[in-house]
């Protein structure tokens, strides 16, 4: 429905998207989330401020609250989706969930590393850089994006803990974490009085289902919000891609090979389901997603204004049956 923006005057379009805890936590998220990387990449809409700054108010006006970003976000230019997104927030800060990550290779961005990019030593340094380029005081979900392979668990959580306790960070979450990393990490915040993680995010589609054998029993056993990423496959859960290919723009139009790998009969069968029961393809899956267990989020990109609407819409569009749920799943196999 459309209503009429407070600040602006404008008319804006408001979904009727739906709110869940991430996780055991009091930390409330849109089931439907922003994923921020396309910001600053480029030959995108989102490659500029003007283009990011539509994206995002667009997003918040159609009730998402959730901005997930790492620091090295922004095409060639590390942190540039995060510089991008604090100009975009300035005076709407308050309205949303902010979600960055650290851990990534930052080329040197943050000084010499070697490699311990979750120790408390680069942990210090990559916060306070975030905080500036976010033109913010505090981050709302800080992650780990992926384990260093050198720093001790307990160093990274003591550390977490630390800008916990001085307000610059509200809770931690981890990313491209394994079935027995996650329950490790989990034994050794209980075991030290630690700060524990309420959030995971890992790759997860319907046709990259591997987290269901030993990652999302893990996070349902911990009781962690799962923040699947990549949900729609570059797009392909859209249903703007056929056999034949897809819009012009399209990021898998530029990687054939992709899209010749892609299980076409199980897609077009796919699509014929959709259309028996009068849903877009993106409805389906966006509701295949919000009915697995563990799901706080759906983690979706947007380089325009109306495709961040599409995302918001398919979160409440369409609510299938555990037969419909069973049809889908039976066609992408894990």
């Amino acid at each position: 429905m459309e209503l009429v923006h407070e600040k602006t005057g404008q008319n804006v379009w408001v979904s009727t998207i739906t709110y869940r805890p991430l996780g055991n936590s009091g930390l409330m998220v849109s089931t439907i989330g922003l994923g921020c990387n396309n910001f600053g990449r480029p030959n995108t809409q989102t490659a500029t401020q003007d283009g990011t700054s539509a994206v995002i108010n667009t997003a918040i006006d159609a009730g998402i609250n959730l901005f997930d970003t790492a620091d090295v976000y922004g095409g060639s230019v590390k942190g540039l989706s995060e510089t991008l997104m604090g100009v975009a927030l300035k005076d709407r800060r308050d309205e949303v969930v902010i979600a960055t990550k650290f851990g990534g290779d930052m080329a040197g961005a943050n000084g010499p590393d070697w490699d311990a990019r979750a120790s408390r030593r680069y942990i210090r340094r990559a916060v306070e850089s975030s905080l500036t380029r976010l033109r913010t005081d505090w981050i709302d979900l800080y992650q780990l994006h992926r384990p260093d392979g050198i720093t001790p668990m307990e160093e990274t959580l003591a550390a977490l803990g630390e800008l916990i306790d001085e307000g610059k960070i509200r809770y931690i979450g981890h990313s491209n974490l394994s079935g027995w990393q996650i329950a490790d990490a989990e034994y050794r915040a209980k075991e030290a009085g630690l700060p524990k993680f309420i959030s995971a995010q890992n790759e997860y589609s319907l046709l990259a289902r591997g987290i269901e054998a030993e990652v999302l029993p893990a996070i349902n056993e911990y009781g962690l919000g799962l923040l699947p990423f990549f949900p729609l496959f570059n797009g392909l859960f859209t249903g703007k891609y056929t056999r034949g290919g897809g819009p012009a723009d399209g990021r898998l139009t530029s990687r054939p090979e992709e899209l010749d790998s892609v299980p076409w009969d199980a897609m077009e069968k796919f699509q014929s389901f959709c259309d028996e029961r009068g849903v877009t393809m993106l409805d389906a899956t966006i509701a295949w997603f919000l009915a697995q267990p563990g799901v706080s989020s759906i983690i979706a990109g947007a380089t325009k204004p109306e495709q961040v609407l599409q995302n918001a819409a398919a979160g409440t569009a369409w609510q299938p049956t555990a037969d419909d749920l069973a049809q889908i799943s039976e066609l992408f196999p894990a």
